[in-house]
């Protein structure tokens, strides 16, 4: 059985009066006092109504919350609540961002942790320097999870360093390397370490 819509484009851009505007099935527009529009879905679930925004409208157009409302239903339907599976996909979006780090700010991180235990000042900031020469420029603001070997060769081929200065080039793809698996000792990457060899 179809769903008889209320709403019309023409009807949606020429709403200004506050209220909420219903569309049929459980979608709503809402115009708020300041004459912005969102989209809105109510629900029933065990009982109870929940009401869910599905974007701001011009930004989420008439077609697309109809589609958004109608995949909804389907998720009711079958017992499973749209805003706790919502909660769950902002939960597993936020745990992966945490779990994202760039070269630079593990480089640093590294060097925090192991700073103690070096020589002398003059060492780390060899370390430092050395990294934000050579490797920044590169891969200092890439997620540690996407960096591979055509990324570390980029940096030793970089103006032939690997042959003009074979020492300083082995000794940055040597502190790359420790880098890399620190950031894989604490899980934001995975694999093999595209440092070593």
């Amino acid at each position: 059985m179809g769903v008889g819509f209320k709403l019309t484009q023409f009807k949606v851009d020429k709403l200004k009066s506050t209220g909420i505007y219903g569309d049929g099935a459980g979608l709503s527009l809402k115009v708020t006092t300041g004459g912005s529009k969102s989209w809105i879905f109510r629900y029933m679930l065990a009982g109870k109504a929940h009401w869910m925004g599905l974007g701001s409208y011009p930004d989420v157009g008439l077609a697309d919350a109809r589609e958004k409302a109608a995949d909804l239903r389907k998720l009711t339907r079958q017992g499973i609540d749209p805003l706790a599976e919502r909660r769950k996909e902002t939960n597993v979006i936020r745990a992966s961002l945490a779990k994202t780090i760039t070269f630079d700010t593990a480089a640093e991180k590294f060097i925090d942790a192991h700073k103690d235990g070096w020589r002398n000042e003059k060492h780390i900031e060899q370390w430092r320097s050395t990294l934000k020469t050579y490797a920044s420029p590169t891969i200092g603001r890439l997620d540690v999870s996407l960096i591979d070997t055509a990324h570390i060769m980029t940096i030793l081929e970089k103006g032939k360093f690997w042959t003009t200065k074979p020492e300083t080039a082995s000794r940055v793809r040597g502190r790359i390397e420790s880098v890399l698996d620190w950031a894989t000792a604490r899980k934001y990457r995975t694999g093999e370490n595209p440092a070593r060899w």
